[in-house]
């Protein structure tokens, strides 16, 4: 069967397709005709060797993925050939709280990804997808959308009436708006790109600010509420945005950390945390039950995640620098 392999060192050039054997299931697992895979950015710095240069290779990566079970195991009782399935983040987090020994089963990173043919996966470590979906559309929700579900309802306990802001326009952002509405909620969007601003209003964002037009978006946002700051802020930037955040976010409140775009250091101003009582919570995706709970939302309002784009199975470094570029809007996907 054809592979994506990371072989002898990291980098775009080091992505080549690569034979490898057929697979086959044994005892509680399934096989999986894989359809279509998603990016996220954790994949580019998988590739990169930005994520742990420390991974042993070679490496099947991408961690998102979504097909049809095309046989099982003895003993598997949770699917069945030909159910459209998709691969959880974290192959060992049913339910629960996240440990140490749980992130050692993050597909594409500590264990062989989805960018395959054909994967063989435990089948605890499954979900159906929603039957209205595609098969990009599917492969989309496994990181991002259990992300921004967890950053908002899990950990961020969103309710009716609250006001969310979410930065940038990348597959997290999109969905949390998406979810964020479906709650009634409020949302302020920020983006560097005026069209893409415009897209997210059309999804149903309330407000929006260009993050390059106006820097001190923080006071921005806190000025579209009144002066008393937002309830929960997705924070995709990192410690380039955080004290933005910190600014925009209301005395009380939460900051959901779900990525470091803006680079994992510098200088972030805990007094402000301190002061406003503001509470910063990482938010490494989520479990199978969280997937699950967000699956039935999703097929209750008929959600239809974003993909901006779909690259065939041999364009996937194409892909990657796609994603690299930043010019996309929402999810990016490969079509096997």
């Amino acid at each position: 069967m054809k592979v994506y392999e990371i072989q002898n060192s990291f980098g775009l050039d080091s992505l080549n397709i690569a034979e490898r054997p057929d697979a086959s299931p044994s005892y509680g697992q399934v096989l999986i005709k894989i359809r279509a895979v998603s990016l996220n950015y954790r994949d580019l710095m998988v590739v990169k060797g930005l994520y742990n240069p420390n991974i042993p290779l070679p490496l099947i990566p991408f961690s998102d993925g979504a097909g049809e079970v095309v046989a099982v195991g003895e003993g598997v009782t949770r699917v069945k050939v030909g159910d459209r399935v998709a691969g959880i983040f974290f192959q060992n987090w049913i339910a629960g709280k996240l440990t140490a020994a749980k992130t050692n089963s993050a597909l594409g990173g500590a264990i062989d990804g989805m960018l395959a043919e054909y994967v063989v996966l435990d089948e605890d470590g499954l979900v159906h997808v929603p039957a209205h979906l595609t098969d990009a559309e599917a492969a989309a929700l496994p990181c991002a959308a259990v992300t921004a579900w967890n950053a908002l309802f899990h950990s961020g306990n969103l309710k009716a009436g609250e006001t969310v802001l979410v930065q940038g326009t990348g597959g997290v952002s999109i969905f949390a708006l998406q979810f964020a509405k479906i709650a009634g909620a409020r949302v302020i969007a920020t983006s560097s790109s005026d069209e893409k601003l415009e897209k997210v209003k059309q999804l149903g964002a309330s407000e929006i600010i260009n993050y390059k037009q106006t820097p001190k978006w923080g006071k921005n946002a806190r000025e579209l509420t009144d002066s008393e700051g937002v309830d929960l802020v997705v924070e995709v930037g990192g410690s380039g945005t955080l004290n933005e955040s910190l600014r925009a976010v209301r005395i009380g409140g939460q900051i959901s950390l779900i990525g470091v775009l803006s680079g994992g250091s510098g200088e972030i101003s805990t007094v402000s945390m301190l002061m406003k009582s503001v509470r910063v919570q990482g938010i490494y995706v989520g479990s199978r039950e969280m997937f699950e709970a967000m699956n039935q939302a999703i097929t209750l309002h008929q959600i239809k995640p974003i993909v901006d784009r779909v690259f065939p199975f041999s364009e996937a470094r194409e892909a990657l620098k796609y994603m690299e570029s930043g010019s996309h809007f929402g999810k990016i996907c490969i079509q096997f």
